[in-house]
């Protein structure tokens, strides 16, 4: 198996446990991608319309700028990218991420946290942000805290 990177993105902290605990578990690195100005409660209440959260999901142009450290992405064949699901689909700050490195050869397998839907479009919704012989194929929801085992099986499948 080659070294694999969890990368990933919480705006609450709920996907970081989960990312946490997935990379301790197979023994993979770790990266957080951290927005340059953190989330507030206020911007990730998406019944105001106004709210940071809600204004950049319904910009699917907006990049949310990169808190200033640098994955090392190039020891690492296969990337697991989790994240909160927005709207039924990624945060824009995970355009954000791949559009800042070169993704090229490498496959991306998404995992995500979700109060009740699933991944949507979200694959397709960030296929346009990597080069063409990126593979991005959809992984599962971790809402429920999966056991070692469980989350070592869905790693081997890959």
């Amino acid at each position: 198996m080659s070294k694999i990177l969890v990368a990933y993105f919480s705006a609450s902290g709920k996907t970081a446990k989960v990312a946490e605990n997935l990379a301790k578990v197979i023994g993979a690195d770790l990266y957080e991608i951290k927005p340059d100005v953190p989330y507030t409660q206020e911007d990730l209440n998406w019944m105001d319309k106004k709210s940071r959260s809600s204004v950049e999901m319904s910009d699917k142009t907006s990049r949310p700028v990169l808190a200033g450290t640098k994955a090392d992405i190039s020891g690492h064949d296969t990337i697991l990218l989790g994240f909160p699901i927005w709207w039924y689909v990624a945060p824009t700050i995970i355009n954000s991420f791949l559009e800042s490195y070169d993704f090229s050869g490498k496959k991306i397998v998404l995992f995500a946290t979700s109060g009740g839907s699933g991944f949507g479009k979200t694959v397709a919704g960030l296929k346009s942000s990597v080069s063409a012989d990126t593979v991005i194929t959809e992984g599962r929801l971790l809402n429920d805290s999966p056991s070692a085992d469980e989350l070592k099986k869905w790693v081997e499948k890959l």
